[in-house]
């Protein structure tokens, strides 16, 4: 392990070839590394986009390292959920261990945005820098590390890359997987690749799995030291929001239903519009949708003509329906705080599903669609108390939500016994704080 004194051991970056790895760990090797010049026009591609930061894309290159003194801890989260669950772990690890610096590295700019926010609100900024991650290639995961020189490394849910995880293991850098998460669809995935999955797993210190489901097929899979410990979702605490920034948003609701469709993806807005369509001309109590798209950059295709955050746009004028397109970052608990019930994106689609704990944690009743294999063990949870009910189809989430927006004592209710059925998990940050910590000395 290195020292954490940050000295320089000079262009380590071959010492990664040294390792051993499967047949599909060197072709995967070789194929990433013949990918650059390709990898690099996709960066710009994205940067275009606005998805990637123009000023940061050599941090995808493992390059802007710049170390503090003392022992350091590198923390990887792909996205905005994931970065979200491990905010109760970062405050653990700082009341336990203040002297330990923590790298957190996320791969989208909304989730580096979010973060930068919510760990200043947290006291965190001083203890936490952000970088983005590196792409998976042995010379940029080489380069990340020889810059870096973490004490320890922690991987969260499945965000697992072969190339970053050989560097790791070939400078013994000690590794562990956090939240681990695989579901059944991933698990037949992966095991195409046999050598290259156990070629992964097995370098771990430890799994900590979400769920005695996860945990079995990482074990399936060869991972070994594997537990279900509980996902650290559960031990989130409610999303945030402004209070002035709420007060006014109440005020310009003046009584109407709200119904929140909560972080969608395309092919998901349309059915929301129709449902709304299909309830406000029904009924002559005004109703108010308000949409978050999951990406807020596609705001303005969601509804053209509507009202939109992004752009300081007020709701539509008080007594009346309409539709308000939420495309800012981190303030999805503003419109929990408001919403009679909500409807769980990415749920319609063959996506997995987006985080339902969210709404019940508001005490908000949801429904969701077929596909919330992601979220699996929460769904379960929350159908049992009848906090989340599925529904196929237009017709299924239209009676949902008029449901509740006109029985406001049942949606009430639902959304009580939701938040009762997530609560018991807040020691869980604490007990994986204690053995992240361990893993740095």
């Amino acid at each position: 392990m290195w020292s954490g004194s940050g000295r320089d051991d000079g262009d380590a970056g071959t010492r990664g070839e040294t390792v051993m790895r499967s047949l599909a760990g060197w072709l995967y090797a070789g194929a990433a590394s013949v990918a650059i010049p390709l990898l690099n026009r996709h960066l710009a591609r994205r940067a275009r986009q606005g998805k990637e930061q123009v000023a940061r894309l050599p941090e995808r290159r493992g390059l802007g390292a710049d170390r503090p003194m003392g022992r350091l801890l590198w923390l990887h989260a792909a996205s905005i959920g994931e970065s979200v669950s491990v905010l109760p772990l970062l405050a653990a690890l700082h009341r336990l261990d203040p002297a330990l610096h923590v790298l957190l590295t996320t791969g989208t700019v909304t989730s580096a945005a979010l973060m930068e926010t919510r760990l200043a609100e947290m006291g965190l900024a001083a203890a936490v820098t952000h970088r983005f991650v590196p792409l998976d290639v042995p010379l940029w995961a080489a380069r990340f590390l020889n810059g870096w020189k973490p004490d320890a490394a922690v991987f969260v849910e499945s965000e697992l890359w072969p190339n970053l995880l050989a560097a790791c293991r070939s400078r013994g850098v000690p590794h562990a997987l956090l939240n681990g998460r695989l579901s059944a669809r991933s698990a037949r995935s992966w095991r195409i690749f046999p050598a290259l999955v156990r070629e992964m797993l097995a370098g771990m210190q430890f799994i900590m799995a979400r769920s005695g489901e996860d945990a079995a097929r990482f074990r399936s899979l060869g991972g070994m030291k594997v537990q279900a410990a509980g996902d650290l979702k559960f031990a989130a605490p409610p999303l945030p929001a402004d209070p002035a920034a709420l007060r006014l948003l109440q005020a310009q609701i003046g009584g109407r239903a709200i119904f929140l469709a909560a972080s969608t993806h395309p092919g998901e807005d349309q059915t929301v519009l129709a449902v709304h369509a299909r309830l406000a001309g029904e009924s002559a109590a005004p109703l108010l949708t308000v949409i978050v798209p999951r990406h807020p950059e596609r705001g303005a295709m969601i509804a053209p003509g509507s009202p939109r955050r992004s752009l300081q746009q007020a709701l539509p004028p008080a007594g009346e329906s309409g539709i308000y397109v939420a495309d800012t970052i981190g303030e999805l608990g503003l419109f929990y705080r408001v919403a009679d019930c909500a409807f769980i994106g990415g749920s319609l689609i063959p996506h997995g599903g987006q985080n339902p704990l969210e709404a019940a944690r508001l005490a908000c009743p949801c429904a969701a669609g077929p596909h919330m294999e992601n979220f699996a063990d929460a769904v379960e949870a929350l159908e049992a108390v009848g906090g989340l009910i599925r529904v196929d189809h237009e017709a299924g989430l239209t009676d949902f939500v008029r449901h509740m927006v006109n029985d406001p004592d049942e949606a009430a209710a639902r959304g009580q016994r939701a938040c009762a059925a997530v609560q018991g998990w807040d020691d869980l940050p604490q007990r994986l704080a204690v053995m992240v910590s361990e893993m740095t000395k």
